[in-house]
């Protein structure tokens, strides 16, 4: 099967590069590109991609706003990867906090840039503990009931702090001994009561209600 990507940044030479480091793989295509967010909703209507590239800063529709409104319009919208100059952006931040996927810096090697467009057209988060751990204590904002309002188990809660510190499902069955369909039911259960669509909002979400904080 073939991933389509669509490539969003208002820098040509950017989509330029990420197109041939795309097409150069016999199991992703770059399907369309588009230099400002306002295009991303006719682009994926008309495409269907699997992953958007989507550069979080841009002078009209940014990242965020675009992703925001991808999410929330599309029955079933395509993973976002944001991408960006500066890991400590607070538009990542904000980007994550929309809905995106995760994120991948524009200097990033050729082989981390398809590694990470599989990693979330699989369906996975990707998550950079560290720099997340580092985003929420500069621009997360504090308190909030959510985690209490969820209501999660004693197990589900040590899932999710678990998750906090990006280990993989496999991990986190061999740190708690328990077979890997275990935690994803436990994993499930976390994204469902939380109301957010993978792991990287439930991250956050831990972050901001305080069940787990930046200093550790």
């Amino acid at each position: 099967m073939t991933t389509g990507v669509l490539i969003v940044d208002d820098d040509e030479l950017i989509r330029v590069g990420l197109r041939a480091i795309i097409d150069a793989q016999p199991d992703l295509r770059v399907l369309a590109e588009a230099a400002d967010g306002a295009e991303v909703p006719p682009l994926v209507a008309r495409h269907r991609p699997d992953v958007v590239l989507m550069d979080v800063r841009m002078p009209g529709i940014d990242g965020i706003q675009a992703t925001r409104h991808l999410l929330a319009t599309s029955a079933d919208p395509p993973r976002v990867l944001v991408v960006t100059t500066f890991a400590n952006d607070e538009y990542v931040y904000e980007a994550l906090r929309a809905g995106a996927a995760g994120f991948l810096l524009k200097r990033a090697r050729p082989a981390e840039v398809v590694e990470a467009v599989r990693v979330v057209a699989a369906g996975e988060s990707l998550l950079f503990p560290a720099a997340i751990r580092r985003l929420a204590g500069a621009y997360g904002p504090t308190g909030g009931d959510r985690l209490t309002a969820a209501r999660l188990t004693e197990r589900e809660a040590e899932v999710l702090r678990l998750m906090t510190t990006g280990r993989s499902n496999p991990e986190i069955a061999a740190h708690l001994v328990v077979g890997v369909e275990t935690v994803k039911t436990h994993v499930g259960n976390v994204l469902a009561k939380l109301g957010v669509r993978d792991r990287t909002q439930a991250v956050i979400a831990a972050y901001e209600s305080g069940f787990v904080t930046p200093s550790g």
